[in-house]
């Protein structure tokens, strides 16, 4: 059985198209007929700076934020059989990584994952929302509840309402927090941030320093945005970094210690972050702005991403 997806190379190479054959599941693998997967910034770093090939096995088919239909099970594949819906947790627990890193991902039509990686997709969400819900979905969660330990009471900023920044202002105000101020620089990302309910939208996170911002979590990562976001926090503040813009941002070293400021790294999430992001979706309570491509388009959607033309989270839908 053949497959088609589009491959990364190297570095400041266009992906390029190529048919081969489906790997055979090994035991506890499945075959996901791929249905829809997302493009995140991460992408535009891998086909931009190099830093990213350490965390890659190439060449690979990329694209790590995939959901689809099981075609296929291999041996002591007990908890999910051909027809499943489902997505693959990019950092799950198998120890296999990440898809469109260490092995062939949703830039393809078929992905053979680790059956310990998948999550079950609800039958009332469309294929795109379970993709974008395994990276955009699961990295904002778990970076504002899991390692910025967000309360109600806090007051809290997002830099960045794109893919993750919107899901995650979302996931706030459904979970009844009142202080939530949102960051960006394009206009509709403002409007969108308005829409969701933001107490306060501004272009740049120093506008907020009259805030008491106990949390900031940065989706941007361009690091200015995070050298800012220190700065801007109270005493005894928290910055959380998701965003990977740039792979490096300065400290002001007085601000820091004396304010005894934390910055705290966020990366991906578990298969339980996924799953209350679908909870959530489920019930009506999120509802994610996404952008949809054909898989042809890959390639163009990823400079869409790069030039700021996207609102929201990007998708590529292979089917319904």
């Amino acid at each position: 059985m053949m497959m088609k997806g589009w491959l990364f190379t190297k570095t400041n190479v266009p992906l390029t198209l190529v048919e081969k054959e489906i790997p055979k599941p090994a035991p506890g693998e499945v075959i996901i007929k791929t249905g829809a997967c997302g493009i995140c910034h991460s992408d535009v770093g891998v086909m931009r700076d190099e830093g990213w090939l350490t965390m890659m096995k190439l060449p690979v088919i990329m694209g790590h934020e995939c959901a689809g239909t099981i075609i296929e099970v291999g041996k002591g594949v007990k908890d999910f059989k051909v027809g499943d819906r489902v997505a693959i947790c990019p950092t799950g627990p198998s120890g296999k990584g990440a898809p469109g890193y260490l092995y062939d991902g949703g830039f393809g039509t078929h992905v053979v994952a680790n059956a310990l990686d998948l999550v079950r997709v609800p039958d009332n969400l469309t294929m795109a929302e379970a993709a974008m819900a395994t990276d955009a979905g699961m990295t904002s969660y778990h970076a504002i509840f899991t390692i910025g330990k967000a309360r109600k009471e806090m007051n809290v900023a997002l830099i960045g309402i794109g893919g993750l920044g919107q899901v995650g202002l979302q996931a706030l105000i459904a979970s009844g927090f009142k202080n939530v101020y949102a960051v960006d620089v394009r206009d509709d990302a403002i409007a969108l941030a308005k829409k969701l309910g933001a107490k306060e939208v501004v272009r740049n996170i120093k506008d907020l320093k009259d805030k008491n911002l106990d949390l900031v979590v940065d989706f941007a990562g361009f690091g200015v945005t995070t050298t800012e976001a220190l700065e801007t926090v109270v005493r005894n503040g928290t910055v959380v970094l998701v965003g990977m813009g740039r792979l490096e941002f300065k400290v002001n070293v007085t601000d820091f210690i004396v304010g005894q400021k934390r910055v705290l790294g966020s990366n991906g999430g578990d298969k339980e972050d996924i799953a209350a992001i679908y909870e959530l979706i489920s019930a009506g309570k999120l509802t994610p702005k996404l952008t949809i491509i054909k898989p042809s388009e890959i390639p163009d959607g990823i400079l869409m991403l790069e030039q700021g033309k996207v609102q929201g989270r990007l998708v590529a839908v292979y089917e319904e």
